[in-house]
């Protein structure tokens, strides 16, 4: 594709080589200077081909995501497609130590301090500096792009009920996601219910995580139905103040069915 937008120019390396010997490209110009490459019928061939199942399978996915998104405004939801939003997620780093007992190479406290941190408080506020403070678990930030997050339509903070559903066509791609505990713990830090949508038959909800959703996609002469198998679990979220900065900045999808409904009104009434 690159040869082909470039007009041709070679960049002289071992895959113009590889090309050439392929058959996919061929060499034009009289004089080195002039020389540029371009592509055979196998070549074009070849990329069409390409093209067309990368086109295919982005088709799958965007009509089954296209179709979840209708259903989640027919129900009266706020819907954006492949939005990027910031996560906070519990990561592996240990949490850090006393630094001044690391430096000397010992323990984050003394004996004695060890000792009276476990007898009961005597003076109130006077032993509060002298007992233990639970470490606080590390946590790191990420990049969380899910297919489709959504919110009711409401004024009341706690009702919104942000949902991420998160669209798989194909099983190997579904539990490689599944496996990238950081990923799936990005959605789940940015909404109350998370949700998978596949098309039926391809996982069963019994080998997905017990906390997530899951909706199946049943195609038939009729066209495609949506159908949800299992409920997500239900977890109180309050969305932070940069979510709702990238939310004020994008745009939600458009409900085309609603402005056909009003349009059969208007005729109806006219």
């Amino acid at each position: 594709m690159k040869i082909w937008r470039s007009a041709g120019w070679p960049s002289r390396d071992p895959i113009d080589v590889d090309l050439l010997a392929a058959g996919w490209v061929s060499l034009v110009g009289d004089h080195p200077a002039q020389e540029c490459l371009k592509l055979t019928d196998a070549g074009l061939a070849l990329l069409a081909q390409h093209r067309q199942g990368q086109r295919r399978a982005a088709s799958t996915h965007d009509k089954l995501a296209l179709r979840m998104a209708d259903q989640l405004m027919e129900s009266g939801r706020l819907v954006w497609h492949e939005l990027s939003l910031r996560a906070q997620v519990a990561c592996d780093v240990p949490a850090a130590t006393n630094p001044s007992s690391s430096a000397l190479g010992g323990s984050s406290s003394t004996p004695a301090q060890s000792f009276m941190g476990t007898l009961p408080s005597l003076w109130g506020d006077e032993d509060a500096g002298t007992l233990p403070t639970p470490a606080k678990p590390a946590t790191q930030w990420r990049l969380a792009r899910p297919d489709l997050f959504s919110l009711r339509r409401t004024s009341n903070p706690a009702y919104l009920q942000p949902m991420v559903h998160e669209i798989k066509v194909s099983r190997a791609d579904l539990f490689s996601d599944l496996r990238n505990k950081a990923k799936r713990a990005s959605y789940q830090w940015l909404c109350s219910e998370c949700y998978y949508v596949f098309p039926a038959g391809m996982a069963e909800p019994k080998e997905l995580p017990e906390e997530l959703g899951v909706w199946v996609m049943h195609s038939d002469a009729d066209g495609s139905r949506l159908e949800m198998l299992r409920p997500a679990r239900h977890t109180p979220c309050t969305l932070p103040f940069d979510v709702w900065m990238a939310l004020a900045q994008a745009t939600p999808l458009a409900a085309p069915q609603v402005e056909t409904v009003q349009a059969e009104l208007s005729e109806a009434a006219a």
